[in-house]
């Protein structure tokens, strides 16, 4: 089958989507398929096409012709996309709806017979889906809707009702290619917190809870992985709580490092305010065995099981995530058995090969029915 993805970003910028998406094509071309990509440039000088581990890239500037308004770059990409549509004349088109430029896919969509499928990455509350928006054509015009957890698929349909009958869920996964055996570490204990820094992430409710957590467990630490705008904020308030000693801001780490800096600690924590669309983060500690406790939003609740896989809190509760955070670090026994139960579920119910097969199973659908 000829599969076009379709994404705001693509190797080699490297974030939860970039590295999804180009572990799935990799994935379907070792499966036999043909998987074409069309992406922008992003915020590198990047060539306009090039071959990657098989995979043919094709990089346009949507987001320059959009956002500069440039009638000049829109007709040369308008007209080089449905070019390259025509030539590699796929069976069907997956699009992961991140960013505007999918505009140029449905300009261009016109005649295909190429049915399109929809993902929606990024959590949905809050956005408008009016008639005219781009969310709502896209959803509307969509052959299959693919959420990635059941609290998405919820908001999409609450946003767009006809789509209920063509939206299904599959969980997002990622193909660990080096498992570490790492022991979990007591001494001392480590706290972990994996983004964006910003207010959405929470990240202060876990420095909040440090005067608490120290006062029984003196020698707790907590390292905070991401960079962003709230960082001289957090800063500030470790400052003024008196724990800044405690507080180690590692700054932007490379995803390949990501795993040994779980393997490094106790227990990670995702605080998020916002309504999470699935819950990564987690989703990595738990293949790497680390209990994980996280806020009770979005998704989250559909990766982290409450007292099975880890500790679900409140949204923005310091006081509750202070009080999960001491059980974990003063029960052991309880700490290992939820990593371990949490390492089970990543290798069989976030499987890599499961989500691999999910998607060949709806493409394969896709093809043969009209839906």
């Amino acid at each position: 089958m000829k599969i076009l993805f379709w994404t705001e970003l693509y190797w080699p910028h490297i974030g939860g989507i970039e590295v999804r998406s180009h572990q799935l094509a990799v994935a379907l071309q070792a499966r036999g398929h043909e998987v074409a990509v069309v992406t922008s440039y992003g915020n590198l000088a990047l060539g306009d096409r090039e071959c990657h581990e098989g995979i043919e890239i094709r990089r346009y500037p949507f987001l320059e012709a959009l956002s500069g308004k440039r009638l000049d770059l829109l007709s040369v990409a308008r007209k080089d996309v449905h070019e390259f549509k025509r030539d590699f004349s796929p069976d069907l088109v997956h699009v992961f709806f991140t960013d505007p430029g999918v505009i140029f896919h449905w300009m261009t969509h016109s005649g295909s017979k190429a049915r399109t499928i929809v993902t929606v990455p990024i959590a949905l509350h809050g956005f408008r889906c009016d008639d005219g928006t781009l969310l709502r054509q896209t959803l509307r015009q969509a052959d299959w809707v693919v959420a990635i957890s059941q609290a998405m698929r919820s908001d999409a349909v609450s946003l767009a009702p006809e789509v209920e009958g063509r939206c299904s869920v599959i969980y997002n996964s990622l193909d660990m290619a080096e498992t570490l055996d790492c022991p979990e570490s007591f001494d001392p204990p480590i706290l972990l917190c994996v983004g964006r820094v910003v207010r959405e992430k929470g990240f202060d409710l876990v420095i909040q809870a440090l005067p608490e957590l120290l006062r029984e467990l003196p020698e707790t630490r907590l390292l905070i992985a991401g960079d962003g705008p709230a960082r001289p904020e957090l800063q500030d308030q470790a400052v003024a709580l008196g724990v800044a000693g405690r507080v180690t801001f590692l700054g932007w780490v490379e995803p390949a490092e990501i795993p040994r800096l779980i393997g490094r600690a106790t227990v990670i924590v995702v605080p998020s305010r916002r309504r999470e669309a699935f819950g990564n983060v987690a989703l990595q500690a738990m293949q790497m065995g680390r209990p994980v406790i996280a806020a009770a939003t979005g998704g989250l609740p559909e990766v982290v099981q409450h007292e099975t896989t880890g500790l679900l809190i409140p949204v923005d509760d310091s006081s509750a995530l202070a009080r999960a955070a001491l059980r974990l670090l003063q029960d052991q026994r309880l700490a290992e058995r939820l990593g371990s139960a949490g390492k089970r579920a990543a290798e069989t119910r976030f499987a890599f090969d499961a989500y691999v097969e999910a998607h060949e199973s709806l493409y394969a659908k896709m093809k043969i029915y009209d839906v």
